[in-house]
């Protein structure tokens, strides 16, 4: 290897040591903080949290500050080392240090005078044939990943663990994980993999499973039993949140590499399911993550969502389902039922009907195409679905549960509440937004 490859090499295992040593723990910190206070605007909320962690480093560090004429002396001394190193680097490379000119880059400033120079002088601005791949210029200019930066930090062939279990167990956990916005982007295949790849565990009352602070290795799942969360807050350990069978802790510091944001303590004896970080990783967050893009791109296009923050936007794309309806005519919400669900067209037509006066057959008053909504008005009232909806063609959707509903659609319930009269009459044509 060349002397130059050698030395950019050398650049990028420091760029990575600096990125690993001194940019990660700032941002998990800052990731670990948005998520615990889920602030309306997270821009300025990290900006602030930066700004009072910049204060309070200056004030933790005027007690331990050299005198001023040491701190002038250290710097020169660091100031000469630097430039003996560079003048040797420029020697390896044979480059003249005048050639740097105030620290241009050497290609850019030969970039200014292609017209001028000969084909030669081009093939000299080239590349070195042996610069590894994922350091060669790219255009625009890729972000940098401390978790897989090089070749030298590329995963593994992965093979995850397997722990049997009975059909009855699997059917209980695959009930679970159905509720949690991660696993929902997994295939069948990933599903069963994840399942198999839960480790029981048995815990006794008082007995802690996670502490604040820690890094997190795995995330769990409660079978039976229930557990408290608890967060350090002036010194004492105050409850945030309570988990009960079928839920799931501990997913967050995976999701977002970052340290636990909670101590959670078993409240009684009981039964937990634990999945390891590394399966984690290379099954559910990536498909997380990308479910995630999608989802958020396609509400970025419905008109309902218009006056949604992108956290927020997020946050309602994490909630929700998608289901497949291949059959034309299948009745997906009926007239008079209670209900329980709220749903968005991503493919296909759907068609509202209704029936004015009991016994009346059910006329047509809405075509539901991609990106309208329907099933909104039981939940905002709490009264039985107002029409009923039926599949036109083969039909994807996005659904969201009540109570998640609930929780998560207040910005926009005055926009649904404006739009519920588009039930009342038959209608000509279409849109459901």
């Amino acid at each position: 290897m060349s002397d130059r490859s050698q030395l950019v090499n050398r650049s990028a295992q420091e760029h990575l040591m600096y990125i690993q040593e001194k940019v990660n723990p700032v941002l998990e910190a800052l990731v670990t903080a948005v998520l615990l206070e889920r602030p309306d605007d997270p821009s300025f909320f990290m900006l602030r949290w930066l700004c009072e962690q910049t204060k309070s480093l200056d004030g933790a560090e005027q007690g331990q500050r050299t005198s001023t004429a040491e701190e002038i002396e250290t710097v020169q001394a660091e100031i000469k080392r630097l430039q003996e190193r560079k003048s040797e680097l420029l020697a390896i490379l044979g480059i003249e240090d005048s050639s740097l000119g105030s620290g241009m880059d050497i290609k850019s400033e030969r970039s200014t005078k292609a017209n001028d120079e000969s084909e030669e002088d081009e093939d000299e601005d080239e590349e070195p044939e042996d610069l590894p791949e994922n350091l060669r210029p790219v255009k625009p200019r890729q972000s940098v990943s401390a978790e897989a930066y090089g070749a030298w930090n590329q995963k593994a062939a992965f093979v995850p663990p397997v722990y049997e279990k009975t059909a009855d167990q699997k059917e209980r956990i695959e009930k679970c994980l159905a509720s949690n916005f991660l696993f929902h982007a997994l295939e069948k295949k990933d599903l069963a993999t994840i399942i198999l790849a839960f480790q029981e565990k048995a815990v006794e009352p008082g007995e802690t499973v996670i502490q604040e602070g820690d890094d997190g290795q795995s995330m769990f799942l409660i079978e039976e039993g229930s557990a408290e969360c608890f967060k350090k807050q002036n010194d004492e350990q105050k409850l945030v949140k309570t988990c009960s069978a079928g839920d799931i802790f501990g997913e967050l510091a995976l999701l977002y590499n970052c340290p636990r944001a909670a101590t959670v303590i078993c409240k009684e004896k009981g039964t937990l399911w634990e999945l390891d970080r590394e399966t984690f990783n290379n099954i559910v967050k990536d498909a997380a993550a990308e479910r995630r893009e999608t989802l958020s791109h396609f509400l970025k296009e419905v008109p309902l969502f218009s006056s949604i923050d992108e956290y927020e936007l997020m946050t309602i794309a994490d909630a929700m389902k998608v289901v497949l309806i291949e059959e034309e005519g299948t009745e997906v919400i009926k007239q008079g039922d209670i209900g329980d669900c709220f749903f968005i067209v991503m493919e296909g037509e759907c068609v509202a009907m209704k029936a004015f006066v009991d016994g009346q057959e059910p006329q047509k008053v809405m075509t539901h195409k991609v990106g309208d909504y329907f099933g909104e008005l039981s939940l905002i009232s709490n009264a039985p679905r107002a029409a009923s909806i039926v599949t036109s063609s083969n039909v994807q959707l996005m659904s969201m549960d009540r109570k998640t509903f609930k929780r998560l659609m207040g910005p926009i319930v005055d926009i649904l509440q404006r739009e519920a009269v588009r039930y009342d009459t038959p209608c000509q044509s279409s849109s459901g937004v």
